[in-house]
């Protein structure tokens, strides 16, 4: 691969990152005018598949492989826990908390794929190594600093805009927000484990199934399915569905054919090109972005407590990053050792047949 094939997933990742970042500060505001989650995951998903069907049928139908059902059970299971439950979670965890805040444990990605990765053999720990003690140390940090994130608030750094003092004074300090603060955090730790899982899932359907656009339209209509039944299993109430002014279209939309749609695409494309790891460790820009939008849009507070986990859950899996990088140079040093070693017995078994045929001869 060229320089130039190196550096497309890094430019997708930043690109869907910062979509990310900034569908998180639209549905923030949605989430603020007294929008359902379930009804905006069931729209967005719904947009999603409609967006990506007819894309899907003429730019993958010459090389498009069969559908078995061990494939559809795997974008089934794909969909529950990396789109219904994960997008429920978030947007549970979003209501209660801030855009920025809550793309914070989005940093816990990479960290909670590895360890949830070691137990399907995917990924290794060597404590004997330096890299096998970095991947545990990594995680280590990023716990820490998840559980920072969680449990303490801290002081604000920041001054509120002179229309936002009084809301700040009546909302942010009290103890009912403090409470929903704990809560909205639990709801997205929780969130970030199921979009790990969709990491998993995804590696074994870009080997069966290496068609992203396909792909992300069948798992987008699923996704769309279970979250239709979630929602009448949970509130069934026909006014949570009715859309309230552009503003909320325009975010729905924007959310189904570019995050939902378009990201899914370019993040299957991604895990496929580099690797699952790889991917989950663009998460951290996220919430560079958000903090940008969420402040001078949203007019939020940053509070100590914040900043410190925030750090922590980005040293964490930069951490774990490095020592996996690690580990990759000593696995390709040993291979190549082992094929230096396995040429050297070849030459020598060489050698010592053409001096016993010459010695019979």
């Amino acid at each position: 691969m060229g320089c130039r094939g190196q550096l497309k997933p890094v430019f997708a990742m930043i690109f869907i990152t910062f979509a990310f970042a900034i569908v998180n500060v639209l549905l923030k505001k949605v989430l603020d005018g007294g929008a359902n989650q379930m009804a905006i995951v069931t729209y967005r998903l719904s947009i999603s598949s409609i967006f990506l069907a007819p894309i899907a049928y003429y730019w993958e139908r010459e090389n498009r492989p069969r559908l078995t059902f061990q494939i559809l059970c795997y974008l089934f299971l794909g969909a529950l826990v990396g789109v219904t439950l994960s997008q429920y979670l978030f947007l549970l965890g979003l209501e209660y908390t801030s855009a920025a805040f809550s793309c914070a444990f989005l940093n816990m990605v990479p960290v909670s794929t590895f360890l949830l990765a070691l137990p399907f053999g995917l990924e290794k720990v060597n404590m004997k190594i330096k890299a096998g003690r970095a991947k545990v140390l990594g995680a280590v940090i990023c716990t820490a600093g998840a559980v920072l994130l969680t449990l303490y608030k801290g002081v604000p750094l920041t001054k509120p805009h002179s229309g936002d003092i009084k809301n700040h004074a009546d909302t942010m300090m009290s103890d009912k927000k403090t409470q929903r603060w704990v809560i909205g955090s639990l709801f997205l730790m929780a969130g970030s484990l199921m979009w790990s899982s969709w990491f998993l899932v995804q590696t074994k359907i870009s080997k069966r199934y290496p068609c992203q656009y396909s792909s992300t339209a069948i798992l987008s209509f699923f996704g769309a399915i279970q979250s239709a039944i979630v929602s009448l299993i949970v509130e069934r109430n026909i006014a949570m569905w009715i859309l309230k002014g552009k503003f909320e279209i325009i975010s729905i939309v924007y959310a189904g054919v570019v995050t939902s749609g378009l990201c899914y695409v370019g993040m299957a494309w991604c895990v496929k090109q580099r690797g699952p790891v790889f991917t989950a460790a663009f998460s951290p820009f996220t919430q560079i972005f958000a903090a940008i939008f969420d402040f001078s849009i949203l007019h939020d507070q940053i509070y100590l407590g914040s900043v410190l986990g925030s750090i922590l859950v980005i040293l964490g899996p930069v951490i774990l990053l490095w020592g996996k990088s690690k580990d990759a140079e000593e696995c390709v040093m040993k291979q190549s050792l082992a094929t230096e070693d396995r040429n050297k017995i070849g030459d020598v078994e060489s050698q010592a047949s053409v001096t016993i045929n010459s010695t019979s001869s």
